[in-house]
């Protein structure tokens, strides 16, 4: 993989923050994007690796994934550097650039494990030449017995701040989204200490009324998991969750867009309700991506993945196995948007929720050049994490 210090990508369409170039240049030093413009305004390339994009591609934000448990036959939960060096080797071949490594209800040496071995990774074992680990998001176990869908329920635990602060402190600070069910004893005073920390409070795995969603917001809950999954749906004497994440503009709104865990109409329907001012797209893929068909393990439980289908038994979905760039493209077909809208949703609206807007999820001046190159049909041709090459098609 390439090392150079200064690149210029030319010749393609640049998607920047606030407009977009097309035939133009991306210039990048040191990691960082340094410029861009039309090519008609390209001077002094003395020194830089020039890398010709073919006419028609798009270069864009990288994607941000704040939902992934795992890939290419990794998961966060196995506990160790080598899975988490697979997930981030892999996730640029499918326009990932960073990630929070997403942890799943399991028992309580299980989770410690995956979060101290996760901490350590973010602070002293990352590559620049992979996706960046950017945190940790804890999915359970603060969760509902009746909404558990693929998290084992015998090691389900209500909310309890005491056993967060343990774990907060054993990850090095590093959980950055917490996923829980806030009606729970206990739901309240966690979902306050993760405002008063600057951590996300998710609601999803949760039989939540609509009213008891308002009142978590008012706690500090700023987030829906994985919409449609999990939670209470929408009513007409009692909205749920899914009401809330129509209604409440406090709140972000993960989705799942594989035509699998919402149909194409429900996609749409969402959108249309919360718009791309408040989706993120996350895959919530689970070690079976990028690999066959066949049975793969999920936190101790078989799962069974066929034709992109993962489940625990005939009716359960037990995560999934799509890639954030087909969540990229199929979000446009099922809503019928653009690709603005899908940069918005895969980029710039998680890293704003994440607090790293400053260097990530758009093409400004000063981010890091963390860049994908699309062709003219949305696949991946090219991603660069920090400027260097980290897939490339050819």
């Amino acid at each position: 993989m390439s090392s150079f210090h200064k690149v210029v990508l030319q010749n393609g369409t640049v998607y920047t923050e606030n407009e977009v170039i097309e035939k133009a240049y991306l210039k990048i030093d040191e990691g960082k994007i340094s410029a861009f413009g039309p090519m008609t305004e390209l001077t002094e390339l003395s020194d830089y690796k020039i890398i010709t994009i073919p006419g028609g591609f798009s270069i864009i934000p990288g994607m941000i994934d704040i939902h992934i448990h795992g890939a290419n036959g990794s998961d966060t939960m196995d506990g160790t550097k080598e899975a988490l060096d697979v997930m981030a080797s892999t996730l640029p071949k499918e326009g990932t650039t960073s990630f929070l490594a997403t942890t799943m209800t399991e028992d309580s040496t299980a989770i410690e494990n995956a979060l101290k071995n996760a901490g350590e990774y973010i602070i002293s074992q990352q590559s620049e030449n992979n996706a960046e680990i950017l945190g940790i998001h804890l999915e359970g176990p603060f969760i509902h017995k009746n909404k558990a869908g693929a998290q084992p329920i015998h090691h389900i635990l209500n909310p309890d701040v005491e056993t967060f602060k343990r774990w907060q402190a054993l990850s090095g600070n590093h959980i950055k989204q917490v996923t829980l069910a806030p009606e729970l004893p206990g739901g309240k005073e966690v979902v306050q200490y993760l405002k008063q920390s600057g951590i996300t409070a998710s609601i999803a795995h949760s039989d939540a009324t609509y009213d008891q969603v308002i009142e978590a917001i008012e706690n500090g809950l700023n987030q829906v998991t994985h919409l449609f999954n999990q939670m209470t749906g929408l009513h007409h004497r009692d909205p749920g969750i899914v009401g809330a994440a129509f209604l409440r503009d406090e709140l972000m709104v993960e989705l799942i867009v594989d035509g699998v865990h919402s149909r194409p109409e429900a996609v749409q329907l969402a959108y249309n309700q919360i718009t791309e001012e408040r989706m993120i797209l996350i895959t919530d893929s689970m070690r079976a991506k990028w690999l066959e068909n066949g049975v793969y393990d999920l936190g101790g439980q078989m799962v069974t993945v066929q034709d992109g289908r993962a489940l625990l038994d005939e009716n359960t979905l037990a995560g999934s196995v799509l890639k954030m760039k087909d969540a990229f493209k199929n979000i446009q077909k099922f809503a019928q948007c653009d690709i603005k809208s899908s940069i918005k949703m895969a980029s710039e609206n998680p890293a704003k929720q994440l607090n790293v807007f400053d260097r990530k999820g758009s093409i400004s001046v000063g981010k890091d050049a963390d860049i994908v190159v699309l062709d003219e049909q949305m696949d991946v041709y090219m991603t660069l994490c920090k400027g260097k090459v980290a897939y490339s098609k050819e």
